[in-house]
């Protein structure tokens, strides 16, 4: 064979092997990944501020906040002649106040007043209950609350007065701060559209009776918020030394169960044929229905026991083969607890997300409101009232904003979990750990700024593409409640449910890509084939870990939760009517839960990147020198168990292999093979 095609055939074998193999360099090579998604996001971003502007450039933004009135004027301000719009184009500079004739004129469906609005100078202080009190508040605070064609002095005399004047009485009302709308002091005329956003409350004393709970006990509430705030940060640095305790209860009580599900199964299927059989013989003559039902409860109760015994032999032989992986569970909360202890400020990564969050959506929701007052005026045809709508290609703005809201908001969730995912790798990858930076959060956050924006770009987009069809398809299904069929009902569920699935999916896969992409400095794709299959190679103990692991998370939640609960039933005792418990509870467990969800989901973090960093470490390194470990002690104990195991199971297969062959030489010859 030529020996320069033997040479230029090992080198390809050798580049091959090269291009393959995925040389992990923690904390190594920093590069930019991903540039191209992250100018993606920039322009997007822009797109976003330019819909901010275009609705302060056409006036939508100072309609919302100054008000405007049902002809198209903008309170506050000269106006423009509408074309076809009469009384438009008037000068308010003087009036400066939203005045609706009718506030309790309410549609619930849309949640909007479809009264008539007017701009006044003031809003009235007291209840007028005449035309006479009308004209009188005209004349003397020069601020006219019927329509501008009518004269202040003539309001009692006109035959226009009962549908271009406001409602008799006119309650007292006092203007929203900014928003300069005239709102009546006395709320009770929206009893009708409180109904309609809380459904539940039939009786308006009950409402009452709660709200006044709620007022009483707010020092309380806000007291038990606090509570469970702390409980959630103790709980994510002691987790590490009730894990095990939690691990092997939480098995304990599946396996014994599972067991006395069965037992009880089989109980009632013989105590079923014992008591069939002495019965069955005295309804023979009777009839044959009241046996062949019986006989039907006979084999359904078989089949369940059959299948529970199925079922609870499956678990035991998956309790027998993962207990090492069970093990692992436990070594990864002890060593996430010392995480914390390393990285305190770890702890305020959900305050840090949770306002750049409520920062994000409060301006959402503004330019949304923004976007409801612009365009271009458009008579009601059922109210004849003057409305801003956008039409043409600019009603595409909306949908435009509303992937904004999915994205950035998946945007900053990828933020925190690569800032977490940052830290936690320099923390693993560092052998001394007295040697760890001084900041490791804002070192990652910085990394984060510097390289991996577009990853994170990049990740978030993909979940979008995702969770934007299945809003849609929810959107859909409560449209269409009661009006489809039910194949079609079934289909609609089917794709939400799989798509809710998929995203959960990738929502994993991407944390995992993160944090591949936190360690190697590759970009998003890479990464994420990288971990898929680091993953795919630690099947089992990534199912383990996220059973076992997330429910022992889920009892802790369950933990915070009842013990703020118990602390309110406490301190709200004082209270003799229990009525009144309801709401403050169930507010400060909403919010205990929600909390508890906030900090868990770090821990939760912090657990899968270290998993991933131990399966790289224990891959690509096997302790001898040059190869050391980085992991943690107590993984390093989790890791010298497994291979004195391994090593004693390896020799007893040596050993059964040795007894093998000494019996098959020492096997006698058969008769008669001698004389042959």
């Amino acid at each position: 064979m030529d020996p320069k095609r033997l040479s230029s055939s090992s080198q390809q074998q050798v580049r091959l092997r090269k291009r393959t193999k995925r040389e992990w360099r923690p904390l190594e090579d920093r590069s930019c990944t991903d540039l191209p998604w992250f100018l993606l996001f920039t322009v997007f971003c822009v797109g976003m501020g330019s819909i901010c502007g275009f609705t302060i450039v056409t006036g939508g933004a100072a309609r919302l906040v100054f008000g405007y009135d049902s002809y198209g004027n903008t309170c506050g301000q000269r106006n423009e002649q509408i074309e076809g719009v009469r009384l438009s184009g008037l000068d308010h500079s003087d009036r400066k106040f939203v005045f609706f004739l009718d506030p309790c004129n309410i549609d619930i469906v849309q949640r909007k007043i479809k009264s008539m609005a007017l701009c006044v100078s003031l809003c009235p202080t007291e209840e007028l209950k005449t035309y006479q009190d009308l004209k009188r508040f005209a004349m003397f605070n020069g601020s006219e609350l019927c329509s501008y064609e009518l004269a202040g002095h003539k309001y009692p005399g006109l035959p226009e007065r009962f549908t271009k004047c406001p409602k008799l009485p006119v309650p007292p009302s006092k203007p929203l701060p900014v928003f300069n709308r005239c709102t009546p002091v006395d709320i009770s005329c929206y009893a009708r559209f409180a109904e309609a956003v809380v459904t539940f409350v039939g009786d308006n004393s009950v409402l009452h009776r709660l709200i006044a709970g709620v007022a009483a006990s707010k020092e309380i509430i806000i007291g038990l918020c606090v509570l469970a705030l702390v409980l959630s940060m103790i709980l994510m640095v002691i987790i590490r030394y009730i894990s095990a305790v939690l691990v092997w209860i939480l098995t304990s009580l599946v396996v014994l169960g599972s067991l006395a599900g069965t037992s009880v199964l089989w109980w009632l299927y013989i105590d079923h044929r014992l008591y069939g059989n002495d019965t069955s013989t005295k309804v023979t003559k009777e009839g044959k229905e009241e046996v062949e039902v019986s006989q039907d409860s006979s084999q359904a109760l078989l089949v369940y026991a059959v299948a529970a015994t199925v079922f609870t032999i499956i678990l035991l032989l998956l309790m027998l083969f993962m207990r090492k992986r069970v093990a692992l569970t436990i070594a990864l909360f002890h060593v996430a607890g010392k995480v914390f202890i390393h990285l305190p400020l770890l702890t305020l990564q959900p305050f840090v997300t949770f306002l750049a969050l409520l920062l994000f959506w409060i301006y959402w929701i503004l330019v949304l409101l923004f976007l409801g007052t612009t365009g271009n005026p458009v008579q009601n045809e059922e109210t004849g009232l003057t409305e801003f709508r956008l039409t043409g290609p600019l009603q595409y703005l909306t949908w435009y904003h509303a992937v904004g809201l999915v994205w950035i908001s998946e945007f900053i969730l990828a933020c925190q979990q690569m800032t977490v995912a940052g830290a936690v790798v320099t923390y693993y990858f560092t052998r001394d750990k007295n040697r760890l930076p001084v900041t490791p959060i804002l070192s990652s956050v910085l990394r984060l700024v510097r390289y991996h924006l577009g990853t994170v770009a990049k990740g978030s987009f993909i979940i979008t593409l995702v969770k934007i069809p299945r809003l849609v398809l929810m959107y859909i299904h409560n449209q269409l409640k009661g009006k489809e069929n039910a194949c079609a009902r079934c289909l609609l569920k089917t794709c939400i449910c799989c798509l809710w699935c998929l995203e959960k999916c990738l929502n994993y896969l991407n944390q995992n890509a993160y944090a591949a992409t936190a360690i190697n400095s590759t970009s998003f794709c890479t990464s994420a084939r990288d971990a898929f299959v680091i993953l795919v190679e630690n099947a089992l103990r990534v199912a383990t870990i996220n059973a076992v692991g997330d429910f022992v998370l889920f009892l802790g939640k369950i933990l915070i939760v009842t013990s703020t609960a118990f602390a309110g039933v406490l301190l709200l005792n004082y209270q003799r009517d229990y009525a009144e418990w309801l709401l403050p509870l169930i507010i400060v467990c909403l919010f205990s839960f929600l909390v508890a969800h906030c900090f868990l989901s770090i821990f939760e973090i912090v657990v899968d990147v270290l998993f991933l960093c131990f399966a790289i470490d224990t891959k690509y390194n096997d302790g001898t020198p040059g190869k050391e470990f980085f992991m943690d002690k107590a993984l390093m104990e989790f890791v010298e168990s497994s291979r004195r195991l391994e090593r004693a199971v390896e020799r007893g297969r040596s050993r059964v292999k040795e007894a093998v062959s000494e019996g098959a030489e020492m096997k006698p010859m058969a008769p008669g093979t001698s004389s042959a």
